[in-house]
């Protein structure tokens, strides 16, 4: 029943592959944000008169900030189909639990069905047990 053929395992180590591959861009692009982001504090303080008002370094909230950003836009489509395997799993669950429940009254009743069988069996057999006894007296008295 578990068996797996050569085919299903090709498919997984693809799946597995491109994940990995997914899972190596992401970061790489978070590697390459973060540099970017935080290149700044490895620059050499400007003089304070070269400091125009316009030009603004990051603060670190602001990159905080913006790592959260692309987190979040990149985990956003893993989250959505995590949420969705876990709602499609909780309805599987109730299904199984239904379906549980539906087989225990089945058998439940098989089993008093059985019962009753073997008392209306046993009921057939002492009456004609009986008649039998009736009519071995009825021979044995009349002949």
């Amino acid at each position: 029943m578990n068996a797996t053929t050569h085919s299903d395992r090709v498919e997984s180590n693809e799946i597995d592959e491109g994940n990995l591959d997914a899972v190596t861009e992401v970061e790489a692009g978070i590697r390459d944000f973060v540099r970017n982001d935080i290149a700044y504090l490895r620059r050499p303080a400007p003089p304070a008169a070269a400091v125009t008002p316009e030009v603004q370094e990051p603060t670190h909230e602001t990159t905080v900030t913006n790592v959260n950003s692309l987190i979040q836009r990149v985990a956003g489509a893993s989250l959505g189909e995590i949420e969705k395997l876990i709602s499609e799993l909780e309805s599987l669950r109730e299904l199984l639990h239904a379906e549980g429940q539906r087989v225990q009254r089945e058998i439940s009743g098989y089993a008093q069905l059985s019962q009753a069988a073997m008392k209306s069996t046993r009921m057939i057999a002492d009456n004609v047990a009986q008649w039998k006894r009736a009519a071995d007296g009825l021979r044995n008295n009349g002949g």
